[in-house]
């Protein structure tokens, strides 16, 4: 026995000591299990502070650098999210969202989005309206933009910021373009005549027009299909698609449409010190045409508050016009076709928001781009739109005082008991989607990190050689439509070619900004 008990002394030792060794290695590698995702993780999140990792949200759609609302469904065709558009997401959170190119923001401005729209605008605003307004439509699905650019908006400091944004296109008012213009094909055509040789809204809108020509060849070039005229005071809400996206909303309208209306809506200011309209106007009077008939002229005197009209401004809204063959301008508001009457087709739910004198110094800056002397008829001259002449005068002969009381009678919507009764009744309504957009793109850094790319994306030649086109000379020459002839009788000459030219063209005139339904129009339609 004692034998035996002494020959298994040494196997119970080796046991006990496999036992331990067996123990120290699953101690080890369940530390090492530990550390390795903790490292990993570590890593990751240096990596992601710096910049070098892709922001996990971007994940989770088909493209990281896609927009939201940017994304191609048809790509996916057995996704049936409603939040494809990032929109879910965007509008859903507390906190400030982070996009996923906040620090890669120049996305492939020339990937395969389909529909692909472009957007031409006549401005001469600052970054602090430009900016937003570009970033906003390129969220709903917006790739290309052709900015002819005066005044602030051609400045160096502010057109290189501009140049330096993808799929955004600069055209400055030189002499070549207007040397380029004074051969257009509408410029001697009798439906854009009545406009000419006056200043101001008219010669706007003559300018708008020609610009519009020129964008439809440029949109054609670079394979757009649908073409929209915009003033960088207007957001498209294109309400009415299965996601807040225009990309979508004109991907849905039949293919023998040529043409897509959005009725318009205005802004109806309830603060006389708004100073970021994009961000702080939430409250928008409704179109006639998003109305019924007894409920808009039921509401028409209420809603007018003593203006002139209904709307401060034009009623008859924006369009988009599919790029085809034999395709024109027909004013700022409207596209025609040489060959053939558009089929049209006005949209149910989606809208222009416009943004119509949201902030007290727009009064006195229309008075600062104009010359007309501040009478009741010289100011016909100068403007379409009965409130815009009241305006003009008010600027130009009453004090800071009197035009601060003037702003808040006519334009600020300060009595809550009305607007909660025309809220009710449908006439004004809260839309914050543009709202919440703008600013979670301004939370993330987009606008600041779009200025400081400027800074390193463009050569100090080629912003020399920028500013010196914008600059170049603007010498008034024979033939040439310049920014101030537009405005201005030219020779004889030209007079008589415009007269010839009446005598064998029969296109009606161009559709200018009109005033909404007045209560009369009931009368004549009763």
């Amino acid at each position: 026995m004692a034998g035996l008990y002494s020959s298994s002394r040494p196997s119970s030792s080796s046991s006990l000591s496999s036992s331990s060794s067996q123990q120290s290695f699953t101690s080890r590698l369940l530390l090492l299990l530990t550390i390795l995702p903790l490292t990993l993780a570590f890593f990751a999140f240096v990596l992601q502070w710096r910049g070098g990792l892709t922001d996990p949200i971007a994940r989770w759609s088909p493209d990281p650098f896609q927009f939201p609302g940017m994304d191609n469904s048809a790509s996916n065709p057995g996704s049936d999210r409603h939040s494809d558009s990032g929109c879910l997401d965007l509008l859903g959170r507390t906190k400030s969202p982070a996009f996923p190119y906040f620090k890669d923001w120049n996305f492939d401005a020339g990937s395969d989005l389909t529909p692909k729209i472009c957007i031409i605008s006549s401005t001469s605003a600052g970054l602090e309206q430009t900016l937003p307004w570009i970033f906003y439509h390129k969220v709903i699905g917006v790739s290309t933009f052709f900015l002819f650019v005066e005044g602030k908006a051609a400045s160096p400091n502010v057109s290189k910021v501009l140049e330096s944004i993808p799929g955004v296109k600069v055209i400055y008012r030189t002499k070549e373009l207007e040397q380029q213009q004074a051969k257009s094909r509408i410029w001697n055509e009798t439906w854009l005549a009545s406009f000419f040789y006056k200043p101001c809204n008219y010669e706007l809108f003559v300018k708008q027009s020609l610009n519009m020509e020129m964008s439809i060849v440029m949109a054609r070039d670079a394979g757009m299909d649908w073409i929209i005229h915009l003033d960088t005071d207007e957001l498209i809400h294109p309400v009415g698609a299965h996601e807040y996206s225009l990309r979508q909303l004109l991907k849905d309208v039949p293919g023998n449409v040529d043409m897509v209306v959005f009725p318009n809506y205005e802004s109806s200011v309830e603060r006389d010190d708004v100073k970021e309209p994009f961000t702080e106007v939430s409250m928008f009077k409704k179109n006639y045409d998003h109305l019924p008939k007894d409920v808009y002229f039921g509401s028409y005197k209420e809603a007018t508050r003593g203006n002139p009209n209904y709307f401060l401004t034009y009623g008859n809204g924006k369009s988009a016009a599919r790029i085809q063959d034999h395709l024109r301008p027909n004013g700022a508001h409207r596209w025609h076709n040489y060959m053939k009457t558009p089929n049209e087709i006005k949209l149910d739910e989606a809208a222009v928001l416009h943004y119509t004198y949201p902030k007290f110094s727009d009064l006195t800056s229309r008075r600062d781009r104009c010359g007309c002397k501040p009478t009741k008829d010289d100011v016909k001259r100068c403007f379409m739109l009965e409130f815009d002449r009241a305006a003009f005068i008010i600027a130009s002969t009453a004090t800071e005082e009197e035009m601060l009381r003037w702003y808040r009678e006519h334009v600020v919507w300060t009595d809550k008991e009305l607007n909660l009764k025309l809220l009710r009744r449908g006439i004004l309504t809260r839309i914050y989607a543009p709202m919440v957009i703008i600013q979670g793109l301004r939370d993330s850094g987009l606008f600041a990190s779009a200025i400081q790319s400027a800074q390193t994306t463009i050569s100090k030649e080629k912003f020399l050689s920028s500013v010196e086109s914008s600059n170049s000379s603007r010498v008034d020459e024979p033939g040439i439509i310049s920014s101030r002839k537009i405005g201005v009788k030219e020779s004889m000459a030209t007079a008589r070619r415009i007269m010839e030219i009446s005598e064998k063209s029969s296109y009606g005139s161009a559709i200018p900004p009109l005033s909404p339904p007045v209560l009369h129009d009931l009368h004549i339609g009763i």
